[in-house]
């Protein structure tokens, strides 16, 4: 969990992470990044996924970090995309609730994983229940 604080003590935003996987799946999760409105466009979403690339890399020796995203939010799928990540594989319902919708599973790939293996895209979408993790 990453947090930044303005001079002020306010919150500026905060990226939640994660490892899990075994084997060559054993990667960098991101449960959630935010940052507040008035800090946007700023870099601070990029110093906060640079981080959590940073631990999964030297601390856990992780293949890759993945997220999953909405399919509908192309401002943050294009910002992970400049950012280095792809879209991987599309997951059918993936969000439930009132707005149901399916999301991009994207990853990047880290030093691990010289070839790059975990990142090449699916050619088929898959649904929630045959996720790895």
């Amino acid at each position: 969990f990453t947090v930044t604080e303005a001079p002020d003590g306010s919150l500026m935003g905060y990226m939640l992470g994660k490892s899990e996987g075994r084997g060559n799946l054993w990667h960098g999760h991101v449960s959630a990044v935010t940052v507040a409105p008035s800090y946007r466009r700023l870099g601070l979403a990029k110093t906060l996924m640079d981080d959590l690339e940073s631990i999964s890399t030297e601390v856990y020796n992780a293949f890759f970090v993945d997220l999953f995203v909405r399919a509908s939010n192309q401002l943050a799928i294009s910002m992970y995309e400049k950012f280095g990540y792809v879209r991987y594989r599309r997951v059918l319902g993936y969000y439930s609730g009132d707005d149901p919708e399916d999301a991009f599973d994207m990853r990047k790939a880290l030093p691990r994983d010289k070839n790059k293996e975990s990142v090449v895209p699916l050619d088929h979408p898959i649904r929630p229940e045959d996720l790895e993790w």
